[in-house]
């Protein structure tokens, strides 16, 4: 029985930034701004068509004041 590698499976980001931002009552602009990128950049991310750098990743942590894994999630597809 061969064991697939979890290497071979395409990972899949999810995120919860559109939740934290609207739950502190933030615009994409501000949140943009707190992160120093554009609104455009937020929109992408909470829509899942863009996966963040690992720097920017970090800042969104210290921006949001909580773990980069309560803001962003791997999962496998399948």
């Amino acid at each position: 029985m061969a064991v697939e590698s979890q290497l071979d499976m395409t990972p899949n980001v999810r995120n919860r930034v559109k939740e934290l931002r609207t739950e502190r009552g933030w615009t994409q602009q501000e949140l943009a701004d707190a992160v120093g990128v554009s609104r455009q950049s937020i929109n992408s991310i909470e829509r899942e068509r863009y996966v963040p750098s690992l720097p920017l990743a970090l800042t969104f942590a210290r921006v949001f004041g909580c773990p980069t894994e309560q803001i962003f999630t791997l999962e496998r597809k399948k």
